[in-house]
């Protein structure tokens, strides 16, 4: 089930709803919010609940312990529950990954391992980290545990963001556990961003993802415009589905009274890397600045000790995101571009017009995407070699004909205009007033009943960032 299908926005969500405000109480909407967030989660895969709910388990006991204890044997624990976040993630995410690199080695010597057939559970690259953030903010006295287990459970279960973040804290929500409440104000500012999100994602990025597909995955030594074409559309097509998601899951908070925090603050207007990690995935970016890159020392040990650090986070980064070597580049390429910046680079940058300084980072990040989305190191290889005409400059492929329909021209450009380039907020263009209000009110209504009029003539898409 994701937010853009018809099972959520005609069955689960609208029950969800009539149910958590018919219950006067904030301890029995923990409850109805808990029990719907875990049947949304089992409609993935149900067996794969139980490992959610060991891990809620585990670290709920870890966490009154590690609270409750003092001296050398809180860093014990805290070194326990970091582990077992870790190996459970890795078990289920890298096993795969680790024996096919180790019978890569051992392969002259005639000996493979068989192969593990482990499915990934969804989320389980979130819900770990908001254990191990939980466990390390416990353990540096910046909140007390829960000694509430169904309160705890909600906040590593709660449906909104438990498949693909953004990665909460818990004393971001910690009050809110306890006490919130919600207004009609409150609930209309939730629906409306929830609208837009749901628009973005099945307007501009499922409509893309076709082009994107055909280049990708169907078309053997891109020519240049294919391949640049191509790489522009999944440009457009990752932002507006995550980002699309993001807005969904802090939109579907606020009605129910929980703030999650911002994860895109428009990253292709960035004007360096550097900045552009400020905007794009700011959840990701906080965690991985907060619990690793300030513990590895951060930039307090000279510069030398600055770039290793640098390059240790981003290449964390990349494997975090998927166990491939595509993804280990990805995060590889992202780090060499800050350290660069930060050696040099970056002054260069701020004294620089701002559309040289822009294009350089949108260049930077298309390229990297390149081996964000390719299947393999040889595909990423080929559409490189499509992106400097090795292949040929143009060609009337089956990709283009399928992908890039009239509709698709359509939401490039729009989604180009929108992602690349900062506007005045539309409130502002609309002004005050009733008649501001009733217009803005309208334009999210006619995105609203779009996005349903597409969910309900297409098949549901997957978040790109499900799989993660």
């Amino acid at each position: 089930m994701t937010f853009a299908s018809i099972e959520f926005l005609f069955y689960f969500f609208p029950l969800f709803l009539v149910t958590y405000f018919s219950a006067k109480t904030v301890t029995t909407r923990n409850y109805i919010f808990l029990a719907f967030s875990l049947v949304f989660y089992a409609a993935g895969y149900t067996p794969h609940i139980l490992i959610l709910l060991g891990s809620v388990a585990v670290n709920f006991f870890l966490a009154r312990a590690i609270d409750g204890r003092e001296g050398p044997g809180r860093q014990r624990l805290l070194a326990g529950g970091v582990a077992f976040n870790l190996i459970l993630l890795g078990i289920f995410k890298y096993t795969g990954f680790l024996v096919e690199n180790l019978n890569a080695l051992v392969a002259p010597a005639g000996f493979a391992l068989p192969l593990p057939r482990i499915s990934l559970p969804l989320g389980i690259s979130f819900y770990s980290f908001h254990a191990i953030s939980y466990l390390a903010d416990i353990y540096k006295r910046k909140v007390h545990a829960n000694r509430d287990p169904a309160q705890f459970a909600l906040y590593m279960c709660m449906f909104p963001q438990l498949v693909a973040g953004p990665i909460v804290r818990y004393a971001t929500v910690a009050r809110q556990l306890s006490e919130r409440r919600v207004t009609l104000g409150r609930f209309s500012a939730g629906a409306r961003l929830f609208a837009i999100g749901l628009a973005w994602k099945v307007l501009i990025a499922d409509e893309v993802a076709r082009l994107v597909d055909g280049v990708f995955d169907t078309t053997t030594h891109p020519t240049f415009v294919e391949a640049w074409l191509g790489l522009y559309a999944y440009t457009v097509q990752i932002y507006f589905d995550f980002a699309g998601y993001s807005t969904m899951a802090v939109g579907l908070g606020v009605m129910v009274g929980f703030v999650l925090p911002r994860n895109f603050r428009l990253p292709y207007t960035a004007h360096s890397i550097t900045d552009f990690w400020r905007r794009w995935h700011m959840s990701l970016s906080a965690f991985l600045r907060d619990y690793l890159y300030i513990p590895l020392g951060g930039n307090r040990r000279g510069e030398l000790r600055t770039y290793i650090n640098l390059s240790a986070v981003f290449l964390l980064c990349g494997l975090w995101h998927g166990a491939s070597w595509n993804f280990v580049i990805w995060g590889a390429h992202h780090g060499a571009f800050l350290i660069i910046e930060r050696a040099f680079l970056g002054r260069w940058l701020k004294r620089a017009p701002g559309v040289l300084a822009h294009l350089y980072t949108v260049l930077v990040v298309m390229l990297g995407w390149v081996w964000f989305r390719a299947d393999s190191f040889p595909g990423a290889v080929d559409m490189f070699g499509g992106l400097v005409g090795l292949h040929g400059f143009s060609r009337a492929s089956m990709a283009l004909g399928f992908g890039l329909t009239p509709l698709a021209v359509v939401m490039l450009v729009a989604g180009g205009l929108i992602g690349f380039f900062r506007w005045p907020r539309w409130k502002a263009l609309a002004g005050e007033g009733a008649l501001a209000s009733v217009a803005d009110y309208a334009l999210v209504a006619v995105l609203m009943l779009a996005s349903i009029a597409w969910v309900g003539g297409t098949t549901a898409t997957p978040f790109l960032y499900y799989r993660f």
